[in-house]
């Protein structure tokens, strides 16, 4: 199976054309204002007009009001939300979009149960745990924490780089993984040689699993 790959984090037309262009199956735009890689749902709006078919784009939301949610969902051809704080089940539901649940891999998470609990998510997406950030922390956590028998809905994200995706493939056999510091020059601005090398990274992974 070829591991899908998302870019999270895009605020440039030219980070968006550089993904597209290198083979991303998904895009991710951040609608948390404290992140230095949010944008406005308009200028989200803007960007998302530049993405083709058959690449998908998600709205990353932290702990958001359900109204900002449903404003964005309107205003923004999102495929599907991406939920990064401490959401609860119901909180996912609604909004008449697919979704992801996102897990910080904090000491002791059992994700076997969040996967019971968060069952009508598409898929989890299990990041490094920081207790200020909830997200972008560019570290990695232990891969060997993720269970076998969830790898296949696992979207695996937390300090994966061009050198060392192939062995985060290798060793979880994720269904995607996620991308934004990887790949950047500085915060919120992509570097078209990371992402490339990244895709590389991703298909030398996919030899190895």
């Amino acid at each position: 199976m070829r591991t899908r790959v998302k870019i999270c984090g895009l605020t440039r037309e030219q980070d968006v054309d550089a993904a597209v262009a290198a083979g991303a199956d998904a895009i991710g735009f951040v609608f948390h204002a404290p992140s230095p890689r949010a944008v406005s749902i308009e200028a989200a709006a803007a960007l998302a007009a530049r993405v083709p078919a058959f690449v998908s784009i998600v709205g990353l939301f932290v702990d958001a009001d359900s109204a900002v949610i449903t404003e964005a969902a309107q205003r923004v051809p999102l495929d599907l939300l991406q939920f990064h704080g401490h959401e609860p089940p119901g909180a996912c539901d609604g909004f008449d979009r697919r979704w992801i649940k996102a897990l910080a891999m904090r000491e002791g998470i059992d994700v076997e149960a969040a996967a019971r609990d968060y069952h009508g998510a598409a898929a989890l997406l299990l990041d490094t745990y920081d207790p200020a950030l909830a997200g972008g922390t560019g570290r990695c956590f232990d891969w060997d924490r993720v269970p076998p028998t969830l790898a296949p809905q696992i979207i695996l994200a937390g300090g994966l780089a061009a050198d060392n995706v192939a062995e985060a493939i290798a060793c979880v056999r994720p269904y995607a993984v996620d991308v934004s510091g990887g790949v950047e020059a500085a915060k919120g601005r992509k570097d078209q040689r990371k992402i490339n090398d990244f895709m590389q990274g991703v298909r030398n992974g996919d030899r190895r699993r």
